[in-house]
């Protein structure tokens, strides 16, 4: 068996429903890649925190008032206890950290181990104890404590684990960038930190990769100096100065990973240009994020791939040949995708839905730019497009972060609306957004709905689910729809370029494409909306997937330099 040659750290990875270890896309994406990784045979191993009471469970009441408590789990019960144990200094104490393995299993059997940092462990003080519970949990102290955990503690258990021949240690965001401290600390051999000479750097930089997913510099991690000397102790504090990382008394996460990486790409074309012009003195490349086909393709359609093009759980690429596939049968195996998440949406919300209306589906984490009352916007213009247009009915799910409040106020603006069309357009809010509901939402509604303002939507993947199921979106030209978007073929845009800072006019944009040709097309010409999903399924569903994700990434960043056909060979047994 071939050793592991690429370590991917990540602070949250979805690997389960059961697993509340995953907050948004970002470990939604992490997950999808492990899939494909261990569908390809990759040599991957996957290092994140065991997260014992998870994000958190959401409930909403009448008014969509968001409260939250633990999610918690019992790693215990779904995950195989690991030794050794590892240590890493955390102010000034030795923290003990033990792990757990999850086996991420390909569809030919192959295998990617995942480990779950926990530092539940005898001896260790109670809070150091509780600083893998809670994921993007506490303060800055407790960030940045769980930073220290994932990066030096992950690169010291896979050293403890036997895995020498790690070539590409993969920092999927910024929160993990502390891996190249364990780096620098591995290559210096007991020597003092701040002796690192410049060949050092760069041999640790030959080893790491990065892939940043924010579009903004508000949304990096950062942390005072101060702290950073605090937690990490002087010698660390000491190399990062010595190594430039820490800039204006301010450690930068992402400058960090910037700094010690030879590869650095955004998540998508436009992503990956927004990303050059912040940090003009690294080059930034870009691999536009994808999902998982076959985790999201929803049971009906995914019979109907089988039958016609059987290739396509093997490779991805033959879903193009969905173009083939006959309207009829695209239409019944939605309608019966529609049938599977309609009921379950009834029974947790007491919404009217009624199967022969077109339905928008808006699945995402609610945060203010993600702008989900867009739609509500011009609500008797709403109601006006409905009546004459036809009707529709509209599905929701997100949660917004505890100490968003932005983002909770607009999870209370989407409730009043719905209290407002009442009668005329149901609205569904769906609580406790995960997995399942995810899986569910992307494939059984008719449309799905993006509105972010811009330039904040990094990539975005559900309407990629939601394409993966023949759904086109209606969309704000922002991340992945640069790429995706063809006016009536994959779906629709939302609005012009020179629209940005101009809500208004995107709304009208969005009720015109609405009233005019979305509606028109789903009564009045329903072959024609099914051939629209048939050609979004053959040029969307065929690229936007995490296989042609990872391939680039092994072609570009893992194995640059390693002919094709060398590096994909089977995976590893797990140690």
């Amino acid at each position: 068996m071939p050793e592991v040659r690429i370590a991917y750290f990540s602070m949250e990875i979805a690997l389960q429903s059961a697993m509340p270890t995953y907050s948004g896309g970002l470990g939604v994406l992490a997950g999808d890649m492990l899939r494909s990784a261990a569908d390809l045979g990759l040599p991957m191993v996957a290092v994140t925190l065991v997260h014992r009471k998870g994000y958190f469970r959401q409930r909403l009441d009448a008014a969509g008032n968001q409260s939250e408590e633990d999610a918690a789990w019992q790693p215990e019960a779904l995950l195989e206890a690991v030794e050794p144990q590892v240590g890493v200094a955390i102010e000034g104490r030795a923290v003990r950290i033990r792990a757990w393995r999850y086996t991420v299993k390909g569809i030919a059997g192959r295998e990617v181990p995942v480990y779950l940092l926990d530092t539940a462990v005898a001896g260790n003080s109670v809070w150091d104890q509780a600083l893998t519970d809670h994921l993007y949990g506490g303060d800055d102290h407790y960030r940045l404590c769980q930073e220290a955990i994932l990066g030096i503690g992950g690169v010291r258990l896979l050293q403890a684990l036997g895995m020498n021949a790690i070539r590409s240690y993969h920092m999927n965001e910024g929160h993990s960038a502390l891996l190249a401290l364990g780096l620098l600390e591995q290559r210096m051999q007991g020597r003092e930190l701040t002796i690192a000479a410049a060949a050092d750097v760069e041999a640790v930089r030959e080893r790491c990769i990065f892939t940043t997913h924010t579009p903004v510099p508000a949304g990096h991690d950062q942390f005072p100096s101060a702290l950073a000397r605090q937690v990490l102790g002087d010698a660390a504090a000491d190399a990062l100065e010595a190594t430039h990382c820490c800039a204006n008394n301010v450690l930068n996460m992402t400058y960090l990973a910037l700094r010690f990486s030879r590869y650095v790409n955004g998540v998508a074309m436009h992503h990956g240009e927004l990303s050059q012009d912040m940090y003009p003195n690294y080059p930034v490349r870009a691999i536009t994020n994808g999902v998982h086909a076959v985790t999201w393709v929803a049971p009906a359609l995914a019979a109907l791939y089988d039958r016609h093009i059987p290739e396509w759980r093997r490779d991805n690429q033959y879903l193009r040949y969905a173009i083939g596939i006959p309207l009829a049968e695209i239409a019944e195996a939605h309608r019966l995708a529609k049938a599977e998440l309609l009921e379950p949406v009834r029974q947790a919300t007491g919404a009217p839905l009624d199967p022969r209306v077109l339905t928008l589906g808006f699945a995402r984490r609610a945060a203010g730019y993600k702008r989900a009352d867009l739609v509500f916007s011009n609500l008797e213009r709403l109601q006006w497009i409905a009546r004459r247009a036809g009707p529709l009915q509209m599905i929701f799910a997100g949660k917004a972060h505890p100490q968003d409040e932005p983002g909770k106020d607009m999870i209370r603006r989407v409730f009043a609306a719905a209290e407002k069309l009442r009668g005329t357009i149901a609205v569904a809010y769906v609580p406790d957004y995960d997995l399942r509901w995810g899986g569910l939402i992307t494939g059984g509604v008719d449309l799905w709905l993006n509105t972010p303002h811009r330039p904040y939507e990094a990539s975005g993947t559900s309407g990629m689910k939601a394409a993966l199921n023949g759904v086109p979106s209606l969309s704000v030209p922002d991340g992945w729809w640069y790429e995706g978007h063809f006016e009536g073929v994959t779906g629709w845009d939302i609005g012009h370029e020179e629209l940005s800072e101009d809500p208004e006019a995107e709304a009208d944009s969005l009720y015109d494409k609405l009233e005019l040709l979305v509606l028109p097309m789903f009564y009045t010409r329903h072959d024609a909306y099914v051939e629209l999903m048939r050609s979004t399924i053959a040029l969307n569903a065929s690229f936007f997937n995490t296989q042609r994700m990872l391939l680039q990434y092994a072609l570009n960043a893992y194995f640059p330099d390693v002919p094709r056909g060398q590096f994909i060979p089977a995976a590893p047994a797990a140690p």
